[in-house]
């Protein structure tokens, strides 16, 4: 190879490097920048398989449950509970297993009482952030009350912030119904600080609240830092990724638009939580967007 040939190919080979460094994280391209991309990360909310997780079940009934998780393929889990685990037995546990646990799901409460004692745990446990999945209904009657929910995010964004932990809010269906002639959602998103409040988007329960994530991927850019992966057949109910309606590639391809980094599948009750992971692992494993 000449010096000329010797220096388009290490050009191309930087350029190829400085592109797959824009990537998110889990995502490959093929033939670089004209080709589909594919996830090469996939995660599972172990809220799926939580019965599986249950002590009762036996002493290592988390680990058992983790290690089969990692030989489907998975390779980040998030936690909703810790099944009477430490966090010292947790991070033990997926160390163990190979898995990373980006976050967690945790009790809006934990904001009131026990947020120094949460985030600190979470530090253990190896979480980057911490979501709220779930706001209590006497919070929520008023649009003044989710602007209270709001400010109480901030405040615990800014302190997840100190510790090095990123905090995020995890929609139902409910925030999208009017109140007030406002949708809360709306509200939610507008009252807390775009730098401190992240948001998880269940894809799930956004169409059923009857609203388009690409609609709300391009009025808050950059807001949605990871997306539950549920899908839904016609008649409105929850079934395995890819057996339903709605158009995962066509979700994906606006992720960096969106900003997600994490994708994570989740069924609320699958008949049987192993074949169902299984089968939306494999769905999106060989998924092109």
């Amino acid at each position: 190879m000449n010096r000329r040939h010797w220096l388009e190919a290490t050009g191309r080979a930087a350029g190829a490097s400085a592109l797959a460094a824009l990537l998110p994280a889990g995502v490959v391209r093929s033939a670089l920048v004209a080709g589909p991309r594919k996830l090469d990360r996939i995660g599972l909310q172990l809220y799926t398989v939580r019965s599986l997780m249950d002590p009762g079940r036996g002493p290592r009934s988390v680990e058992e449950t983790l290690d089969r998780v990692a030989r489907i393929g998975y390779r980040e889990v998030q936690f909703a509970g810790y099944f009477g685990r430490t966090p010292q037995q947790i991070r033990a546990a997926l160390d163990a297993s190979g898995l990373q646990a980006p976050g967690s799901h945790i009790p809006f409460p934990a904001l009131r009482d026990r947020w120094a004692g949460t985030v600190e745990a979470g530090l253990v446990m190896g979480h980057r952030y911490l979501l709220v999945a779930w706001i209590p209904p006497e919070e929520r009657r008023t649009i003044d009350g989710y602007k209270r929910v709001a400010e109480l995010f901030n405040r615990a964004a800014e302190q997840a912030r100190t510790a090095g932990l990123l905090f995020a809010y995890h929609n139902h269906d409910y925030e999208f119904t009017q109140l007030d002639g406002e949708i809360p959602y709306d509200v939610l998103l507008a009252a807390t600080d775009p730098g401190l409040v992240k948001a998880e988007m269940d894809l799930f329960w956004i169409r059923r609240g009857g609203q388009d994530p690409l609609q709300y991927f391009a009025r808050y850019p950059g807001r949605f830092h990871s997306v539950h992966v549920k899908d839904m057949d016609r008649a409105g109910k929850m079934v395995d990724v890819g057996k339903g309606v709605i158009d995962f590639a066509a979700i994906f391809r606006h992720m960096d638009q969106a900003g997600i980094r994490h994708f994570f599948v989740e069924h609320d009750s699958p008949p049987d939580p192993f074949a169902s992971i299984g089968a939306s692992y494999q769905y999106l494993r060989q998924l092109d967007f």
